[in-house]
């Protein structure tokens, strides 16, 4: 028999276009719900709390794919390095160089976004547009051998306006295209543009989405 968490995602599932990827959100979910989405096929989980996710990936099978999603402080960065697939939320040049120096020590390369603040809200993280701009421009990035930037994320503001949500997503898509010819032209792996969450991914894959992030309309209220 189809389990609640089986069925939430196949529903998500079948409201994505081709090519848009779905990372399960399941951080304060415990372990058993998660075996629920892997036995139905989902393979790509989000958390944002270091000590949650270790434990985690210790207890479940080793080919889920790993995104840290929240603000991660770089005394952080050591723990998640060895396993961690993507980090989803990078908000500036200081965490950057972290996660390269972490990623050479366990010699590997860590796949990254670049986290932009466009929601009218101060209790996000990210760069603004013109310190993500001046941030390529510098160019420090570019001697990083240990991580690559795959694109880019954001929140959109947690509002009923759906004309305003679009708006910032609008927003982040063309400033993907500005970056992406600017600076990743002939970097095929430069591609994602991460937004979209349970209540907006709607409108988020309409506006270029090529990733979205969604946990309770997938497992319910979190378990806090």
């Amino acid at each position: 028999m189809e389990t609640d968490v089986a069925r939430n995602l196949r529903e998500v599932r079948s409201a994505l276009p081709e090519g848009v990827r779905l990372v399960a959100i399941s951080k304060f979910h415990p372990s058993e719900c998660i075996m629920e989405a892997y036995d139905a096929g989902q393979r790509v989980f989000g958390e944002s709390r270091e000590q949650e996710l270790a434990v985690k990936a210790k207890s479940l099978p080793k080919d889920i794919e790993w995104h840290f999603i929240g603000h991660l402080q770089t005394n952080k960065v050591k723990h998640i390095a060895p396993y961690i697939a993507m980090i989803e939320a990078v908000d500036s040049l200081k965490l950057l160089k972290e996660i390269n120096r972490q990623a050479e020590a366990n010699n590997r390369v860590i796949k990254v976004l670049l986290e932009l603040h466009i929601a009218e809200e101060d209790t996000k993280y990210g760069l603004s547009l013109d310190d993500c701009r001046k941030m390529l421009e510098e160019g420090e990035w570019r001697a990083l051998d240990h991580v690559c930037i795959c694109g880019i994320m954001m929140m959109a503001s947690n509002v009923d306006d759906e004309g305003q949500i679009r708006s910032e997503f609008s927003l982040a898509a063309s400033f993907f295209d500005e970056v992406k010819q600017k600076y990743f032209a002939d970097d095929d792996r430069f591609c994602e543009r991460s937004w979209g969450m349970s209540h907006d991914y709607h409108v988020a894959v309409q506006c270029r989405s090529t990733m979205v992030r969604v946990g309770t309309a997938i497992f319910g209220e979190r378990e806090y």
